[in-house]
């Protein structure tokens, strides 16, 4: 490189000296060591390279002002970040170019065109803002020229064929370039002028400045030459795969307009208009590879098949399945966990368990992002608000919502679907649903999901073994679509009386969420809050004044009431509401206000349809009070036993089933073998007879809950000793007189304190569901655990 001769002999030089004395083709160029810095947002400059720049920012059209005092001389430096318009010292590359302004023109709109010529590189040392631009201390850094070898001619060659190629790969780069090359002598000339007009990002061309030296600058170029050929050549060849499909869309088209306008001709337009609004749709839908594969094979099909035949109806309708389920479409939860409190709260009173599990979800959700819908079962006594409870979880959390009742759905195909090969065949009601809904994340009711039977049809509870599973329910395949559907995003709610006809593998893919029935306080908060609120405006008296008292309240669900939910109370809520309306309509009252007394239901309900509970407070021999669980809630069961001379017999009435009788029997073998603690003739079997009863003999009576019972009741009847007053009790015998744990306290607890009982004994394994009871449903009653029937006696008949 024709530099300073004084510069020749070092690898790399570095002046600090006031000037610097630059020989370029002969003219000397004396450049200044303090220089107003230029910065440049998305380029680089390179020495010996004439560029045309514009300015205008006011920083940077200050440094040019001074510029133009100094010999027109300016150091251009990169910026790291393009998007700074307020540079500061540390945003700048230090090493840059120093180029010399060749010309200036002031545009109208107040920007400021010039044309540079890069000169040398220079190294900003000190860099400061003065007077509203940047100057810097620079320090000139000159590459020595490489020693001929035939490494180094090996190098140069290999670039300049690179760089032949590259510019004619690159159709934003001109040929001409290629003829000006072979003029320059220089190596550093050659690579810079290269380096120059190579299309890349600026932090790139701002490696290659900084090159240490310039072999490093040609391996640099090298390297980056190669990658840049590579992708051109790709570029090319995915253009020319463009060019041929064009080509063939274009014939393909003009194809398809001559087919038009013969099928205009033979009256088939219709059905080609439905058919391509139907590629249209699956076109748009967010199908998975494999459902977008089926669809496409099924659309090609269709077009090879005469529109009006049978075959092309049932590819048709199962094309329009495929276009119109909401595939990967999904709403938004709501997060605001208040609201969602609240909107629970406005619709349903109590049900803590069911609301704080969904709290639960909301929590995982907002923390997770992506979370499996739950699979949630609701067990409890009709009336409770079940299937309302699901439609209100929809609408706290913005959902949509579906439901599906199950009762007496016998058919698998009700949930997968019917084979293709069947003439009128559709998906099963889960993907129906789905479609309804136009939701892929509803919330989905199951209702009454303990009522499914099945026959030869298939069994429907095993279907649903796939579509409860969190692990599987996400390649759901329905037998109509036969490809996989999503389902792991619904939140799945089950409804159902009991768990006893659900089969144990269903119930293990489900949490089990049990609703208690009402207590008699809850009714009368529910009737006042929710209920008289709701059946007012429905039965048009929303500007009549209707007063309930709280005693009326009581009075309907003590006297015409006998239920776990509050639906009955609903009924006979409407019948007064009936009969206010027709008084007035009918112009025989005429009154604003109507305030609801004893009287005034008696009135309008009639007689009482149930009787007070029976009186359980006085002593009686040969009767005990035992509980039980229905799935209409808890009932007082009173066990009655004769003693009749007789010969080793037990007979049992009220209906009472297999499990029941086998407690019985159970019973009278634990007190046979233990007659003379309980001061019993040992061989009193032998000449009499019992006879065990349990009333209301119509209604179906079953399970070993009331094995304590039945053996107090018999004691009492053999010994003639009365069982103490206010006393029920509830628990499974063994023959060794264990007491065993029993399911439904909350239930038979209820019923207990309906039936003005105060004290009851329950299994010790059970007194930790004691916690599970509410307060007031406590209050007043005093429970008693146990673990064997010996304490049972103590109790019962005192010590």
């Amino acid at each position: 490189m024709p530099v300073n001769a004084r510069r020749k002999s070092s690898r790399k030089k570095q002046t600090e000296e006031t000037e610097f004395i630059l020989n370029r083709d002969g003219e000397e160029i004396t450049i200044k060591n303090v220089l107003p810095v230029l910065p440049l947002k998305d380029m680089v400059i390179f020495p010996y390279m004439i560029y045309p720049l514009l300015i205008g920012r006011q920083i940077s059209i200050n440094a040019l002002q001074e510029a133009m005092v100094l010999d027109r001389q300016v150091l251009l430096c990169t910026q790291k970040k393009a998007n700074v318009e307020d540079p500061k010292v540390s945003d700048f590359n230090r090493l840059g170019v120093v180029a010399r302004i060749l010309q200036l023109m002031k545009l109208p709109n107040g920007a400021i065109k010039i044309l540079v010529e890069g000169l040398v590189r220079g190294k900003a040392k000190r860099i400061n803002n003065q007077d509203g631009y940047f100057k810097a201390n620079v320090q000139y850094l000159i590459h020595s020229d490489m020693q001929a070898n035939l490494e180094t001619e090996a190098l140069l060659r290999n670039i300049i064929t690179q760089f032949h190629d590259y510019v004619r790969l690159n159709r934003r780069l001109p040929e001409e370039i290629l003829s000006s090359l072979g003029s320059i002598e220089e190596p550093q000339r050659l690579a810079d002028t290269i380096s120059a007009h190579i299309i890349h990002r600026p932090d790139v061309m701002q490696r290659i400045l900084e090159a240490k030296d310039l072999k490093s600058q040609l391996l640099e170029l090298s390297m980056l030459l190669s990658s840049e050929i590579e992708i051109l050549k790709l570029e090319q060849k995915i253009d020319g795969s463009v060019k041929d499909n064009l080509s063939k869309s274009q014939r393909e088209y003009y194809l398809q307009q001559q087919l038009k306008v013969i099928k205009e001709e033979l009256g088939e337009e219709d059905e080609n208009v439905e058919d391509q609004e139907l590629e249209r749709k699956i076109a748009k839908a967010k199908l998975d590879k494999e459902t977008r594969e089926k669809a496409n094979t099924e659309l090609t099909k269709l077009k090879k098949m005469h529109p009006y035949s049978a075959e092309a109806a049932v590819v048709r309708n199962y094309l329009d399945w495929i276009a119109n389920l909401p595939w990967k479409i999904t709403t938004k939860d709501r997060a605001n966990a208040q609201k969602v409190k609240d909107i629970l709260d406005n619709d349903h009173y109590g049900l803590e368990k069911a609301k704080r599990r969904i709290f639960e979800h909301l929590a995982v959700i907002k923390l997770a992002k992506k979370v499996k819908g739950p699979i949630l079962c609701l067990v409890g006594p009709p009336g409770v608000g079940k299937t309302s409870l699901g439609r209100s979880i929809a609408n706290a959390l913005n959902r949509k919502f579906v439901r599906m009742s199950l009762g007496g759905v016998r058919d698998e195909a009700e949930i997968r679907g019917h084979r293709r090969t069947y003439i009128g065949s559709i998906p099963g009601r889960i993907i129906q649903s789905l479609r309804k809904a136009g939701s892929s994340n509803p919330v989905f009711l199951l209702d009454e999901i303990d009522k499914l039977s099945r026959d030869f049809h298939g069994d429907p509870a095993a279907a649903l073994l796939e579509v409860l599973d969190p692990e599987q329910n996400h390649t759901f395949v329905d037998h109509f679509l036969e490809v996989e559907y999503d389902l792991s995003d619904i939140l799945f709610i089950t409804t159902a009386n009991t768990l006893a006809g659900i089969p144990p593998a269903l119930i293990d893919r489900m949490e089990i969420i049990r609703l208690p029935g009402y207590l008699e306080f809850e009714k009368v908060n529910i009737a006042r809050g929710y209920l008289i609120p709701k059946l007012q405006p429905e039965h048009g008296l929303k500007s009549r004044k209707i007063v309930f008292s709280e005693k009326s309240l009581i009075h309907i669900i003590r006297n015409y009431t006998r239920e776990a939910g509050v639906r009955e109370l609903e009924r006979k809520l409407k019948t007064i509401y009936r009969r206010i309306a027709e008084e007035i309509v009918l112009n025989t009252n005429k009154k604003k206000t109507f305030r609801i007394t004893i009287k005034e239901i008696e009135k309008y309900l009639g007689v009482p349809d149930y009787l007070d509970p029976d009186d359980f407070s006085q002593p009686r021999v040969g009767v005990a009070v035992g509980l039980a669980w229905t799935q209409y809630g808890g009932e007082v069961l009173p066990v009655e036993v004769a003693v009749m001379k007789g010969k080793s017999k037990l007979s049992m009435t009220g209906k009472l089933g297999k499990v029941m009788q086998e407690s019985a029997q159970a019973a009278l073998s634990y007190i046979r073998e233990n007659a003379k603690e309980f001061k019993i003739r040992p061989t009193f079997f032998n000449t009499s007879e019992l006879h065990v009863h349990i009333p209301e003999g119509a209604v179906d009576k079953d399970g070993p809950s009331a094995g304590i019972a039945l053996a107090t009741a018999i004691i009492s009847a053999l010994t003639l000793k009365p069982i103490r007053p206010c006393l029920a009790m509830t628990g499974e015998i063994t023959l060794r007189g264990d007491v065993l744990p029993i399911g439904g306290l909350n239930e038979k607890a209820l019923a207990a304190k309906n039936a003005k009982i105060t004290d009851v004994i329950i299994p010790a394994k059970n007194k930790k569901d004691l916690k599970e009871l509410p307060d007031k449903l406590k209050k007043g009653m005093n429970f008693i655990p146990v673990s064997s029937y010996r304490e049972v006696y103590d109790i019962a008949f005192g010590k």
